[in-house]
């Protein structure tokens, strides 16, 4: 027992501190949101003290999975995640794809594709949302604008103002954004695969093709799987790009978040919190399967 504690002691009081912070400011911060979700705090009295606040189970969640308005907005967050999804892992890797070989001016071309991940999502939004504008004919600016100079009227369109599909225009400039650090993993996970491979599979008869699809791209799906939580896990934090080219009110372009800082603004701690943990829900489903493979990998490894 004295040699374990010799052994363990020096790291865990290492660590410690980290430790007691992570367990105060996330774990029990998470603990105090799923109390307040499970209340009936909706009203600034209940926020204030003013009047009793009662459990009621899991009474919010049910409403708020059944509401329309929430359905909506988890349809487009599920709307918005895929696209962000597939337009970021595509064009990333495809960038990667013709970056792979060394060529002439590769920093320039990686410096110009890393920009915008240097830019926030509120500065990218502001430009974004000129970008979109909805207005067409005479008022026309932005895309709209370009595309009737271009003669391309047809193109023109509501983008993020449309009722249905708003949500898929705010996904454009998160791909936008994201594509070069997708591009940035990918180019990691080829210069990391050793050349012998690629020379191996030569020697063996395998065509260029044969060599990327049998032995390179294999290769590549720790880092596509990293992408992808990644990705996955930045879709939820798209509140503030959203707040830049939309606003709160917009309703073809709210999504959980969205609600939760609705309901937190009308003191509705109850629901706010609510959505809070029901994305907590959500990014755990993400993560949680991508911990348990990368602990199994590490110990077959092992």
């Amino acid at each position: 027992m004295g040699s374990k504690i010799k052994n363990w002691g020096p790291g865990l009081l290492l660590i410690s501190p980290s430790l007691l912070l992570m367990a105060v400011f996330v774990y029990g911060f998470i603990a105090i949101s799923f109390r307040e979700s499970v209340t009936d705090k909706h009203t600034a009295a209940q926020a204030t003290g003013r009047a009793d606040v009662n459990l009621v189970g899991f009474e919010n969640y049910a409403e708020l999975l059944a509401s329309e308005s929430f359905q909506h907005s988890l349809r487009n967050f599920f709307v918005f995640t895929a696209v962000f999804l597939l337009g970021t892992l595509l064009i990333g890797f495809s960038w990667a794809w013709v970056m792979e070989r060394p060529m002439a001016g590769e920093g320039i071309f990686r410096s110009v594709y890393l920009f915008p991940m240097a830019v926030s999502f509120v500065a990218s939004g502001v430009v974004w949302k000129w970008l979109l504008n909805s207005n067409e004919g005479e008022r026309a600016s932005g895309l709209n604008r370009l595309f009737q100079m271009l003669g391309l009227d047809f193109l023109q369109n509501q983008w993020w103002t449309h009722p249905s599909y708003g949500i898929l225009a705010i996904a454009l400039p998160a791909v936008w954004q994201l594509s070069g650090y997708v591009m940035a993993l990918f180019l990691a996970g080829f210069r990391g695969i050793p050349e012998e491979l690629r020379e191996a599979g030569r020697v063996d008869g395998a065509t260029e093709l044969q060599l990327y699809r049998f032995v390179i791209f294999p290769q590549l799906s720790p880092v596509a799987l990293s992408a992808l939580v990644i990705i996955g896990h930045m879709s939820l934090k798209s509140f503030d790009l959203i707040m830049s080219i939309a606003n709160q009110s917009t309703y073809s372009t709210k999504v959980p978040a969205i609600d939760m800082y609705n309901y937190a603004t009308v003191y509705d701690y109850a629901n706010s919190a609510a959505v809070g943990i029901i994305l907590l829900a959500l990014v755990a489903v993400a993560v949680v399967p991508y911990l348990w493979y990368d602990a199994r990998s590490r110990k077959e490894g092992s």
